[in-house]
C-alpha cells in the first residue's frame, strides 16, 4: 500500500561557508496535496527544493522521497528518480532556439523510446490541457509571458509526473494572469493527479491554490497547516509575512481549498 507522505524532510541542514541556510528544517508532503512553501528571501525555499530532487546533499538529515533516501543515490539512479518530477521555473526557462513543440516535448524525446509521431501527439495533448492550441511552431519570443508560464508548464506535465515543483508561478504577471496560473495549476492538480508543491511570496495564490501552507524562517519550518491555520497563526515572525494575505482574505473573502 502506498505511503501517505510522498516527501519527507527530516532535521535536514545545509550550511555554505559560514552561512546556514537549513537548521533543522522538518516537512511531511502527503501524497496528491498541494503544499506551498512560503518565506522571505533567503531563508532557504530553492535550497529545500534542490535536495527534493537531488541537486544538493545534505550536511545531515534526510530528504526521502516515496520511501528512497534521496541522498543515498548514485548519479543513473538520481537520473531514473527525476523522472518522478516535472518543474515549472520562475522565468518558464524555455529553450528560446526551439519551437514550442520542441520544447515541451524535449524530456520524451531524451528520456523515451517514443517514436515522433506519439511524442508530437503527448505534445499537443499537454499543450491543449494548458489552454494552449496551435503554438507548437511557434518560437518562445513569439508568446506572452502568460503563455510561455502555460508552455512551461506543459513541459512540466509532459512525462506524467508524480511531483509538480512550481518556482515562484505568478512571479512577473498582472493580477488576471495570475488568477489564470493559479486556476490552471489546481485544474492540473485534478486533472494529473500529482503531487504539488509551490514556492511563492504571493500569499493570494498560496491561499488559492494550498491545502498546506508551510513557511519556512531561519532554516526551520516555523509554521505547517491549513492556509486558515497559517494565515491566522500567532507566531509574530508568520503573522507579520502573512499579514497581507489576511487582509486580502477579510477583504475579498478569497478562500483556500
Amino acid at each position: 500500500m502506498p505511503q501517505d507522505n510522498i516527501i519527507e524532510v527530516h532535521d535536514l541542514h545545509k550550511a555554505f561557508g559560514t552561512k546556514v541556510v537549513l537548521d533543522g528544517a522538518n516537512l511531511n508532503i502527503k501524497r496528491g496535496e498541494s503544499m506551498v512553501i512560503i518565506g522571505g528571501s533567503g531563508t532557504g525555499k530553492s535550497v529545500l527544493i534542490k535536495h527534493i530532487i537531488g541537486l544538493l546533499t545534505p550536511d545531515s538529515g534526510q530528504v526521502l522521497v516515496d520511501g528512497v533516501e534521496v541522498g543515498t543515490l548514485g548519479e543513473d539512479g538520481l537520473n531514473e528518480f527525476r523522472r518522478k518530477f516535472g518543474m515549472l521555473f520562475q522565468g518558464a526557462a524555455l529553450f528560446d532556439s526551439f519551437t514550442i513543440g520542441e520544447n515541451v516535448g524535449f524530456a520524451l524525446k531524451e528520456h523515451t523510446n517514443l517514436p515522433k509521431r506519439d511524442i508530437e501527439k503527448i505534445v499537443t495533448e499537454k499543450l491543449n490541457v494548458v489552454g494552449l492550441y496551435n503554438v507548437e511552431n511557434l518560437k518562445p519570443a513569439e508568446l506572452s509571458g502568460g503563455m510561455k508560464k502555460r508552455a512551461g508548464l506543459a513541459r512540466a506535465i509532459a512525462m506524467d509526473p508524480q511531483i509538480i515543483l512550481y518556482d515562484e508561478p505568478t512571479t512577473g504577471l498582472d493580477p488576471v494572469m495570475c488568477d489564470q496560473i493559479n486556476e490552471l495549476i489546481l485544474s492540473i492538480q485534478k486533472k494529473v493527479g500529482a503531487t504539488a508543491v509551490t514556492i511563492t511570496h504571493d500569499m493570494v495564490s498560496a491561499n488559492k491554490i494550498a491545502d498546506s501552507i508551510a513557511m519556512l524562517y531561519k532554516g526551520k519550518f516555523v509554521a505547517v497547516g491549513t492556509p486558515e491555520e497559517v494565515l491566522y497563526s500567532t507566531v509574530p515572525e508568520v503573522a507579520e509575512f502573512c499579514y497581507i494575505g489576511k487582509v486580502i482574505r477579510q477583504t475579498e473573502g478569497i478562500q483556500g481549498r
